[in-house]
């Protein structure tokens, strides 16, 4: 009977901590690509998971920062899927690129066109975003997720340091130190360095093959020359 008791027990209390821990790994998430660092660019996915067993995930609405509006945002397209962006009016204007931007995106909203995200699944939505601001070290998207139940879940609670995670937790982005490399100049500036390099070095061994063709060609000539020439020198001595 003790036995039995335990292991009843310990299998309510492992349910327990499952149910307990299953939202934290169910929310809307957001992870950069590779690096997202201040002032740069990156490409950003917003990982949509399905939490429920009797409907899909038919629509996903994404809110950028209004107190760090962004210049550049772009969607890539997603397979099953259609997108609208929203643009709205900056009280700051900023400036990209020497030009001063007065609107910027402000919402982004994929619809599936099928059945969506399914039971049991999940799907990244991928944003190009920059620049990225260099006055804080995360960005705060809320975001929104319906269900074809009509069933709305929103995901706009800020997390907050030193407290618990909430229950419908906002994707937060954490931001990189700055790097002297924003916009992929050096890198380009590199490349054209490194072909720039190789082409030189092409046209030298280029050069330098050309003219040892040449001197074998030279080589052969004097020696077919000098063949000639002992033949000749041969036939005079025996006429002798």
């Amino acid at each position: 009977m003790k036995a039995s008791r335990i292991a009843a027990a310990a299998a309510a209390a492992g349910t327990a901590v499952l149910a307990l821990s299953a939202p934290a790994f169910a929310h809307v998430s957001v992870q950069p690509e590779g690096v997202a660092a201040k002032g740069g660019y990156a490409v950003v996915d917003f990982k949509v998971p399905n939490e429920r067993d009797n409907a899909s995930t038919t629509k996903v609405e994404v809110n950028l920062p209004a107190d760090h509006p962004i210049a550049s945002v772009m969607p890539q397209p997603v397979p099953g899927w259609k997108v609208e962006v929203t643009k709205s009016k900056l009280a700051k204007p900023l400036t990209m690129h020497g030009e001063k931007i007065d609107e910027a995106v402000t919402k982004v909203v994929w619809t599936a066109d099928g059945k969506g995200i399914e039971p049991g699944y999940f799907q990244k939505f991928p944003l190009s975003l920059g620049a990225l601001p260099e006055n804080t070290d995360e960005l705060v998207f809320k975001a929104v997720q319906t269900y074809s139940n009509k069933e709305v879940v929103r995901w706009i609670e800020v997390p907050q340091e030193g407290q618990d995670e909430p229950e419908n937790p906002a994707p937060v982005l954490e931001l990189s130190a700055a790097t002297d490399d924003h916009h992929g100049t050096a890198s380009a500036e590199n490349t054209a360095e490194t072909t720039e390099k190789t082409t030189a070095a092409g046209d030298s061994g280029s050069d330098s093959d050309t003219t040892a063709r040449v001197l074998g060609v030279v080589g052969i000539v004097i020696g077919v020359a000098g063949v000639a020439y002992g033949v000749l020198a041969g036939r005079r001595r025996t006429a002798a």
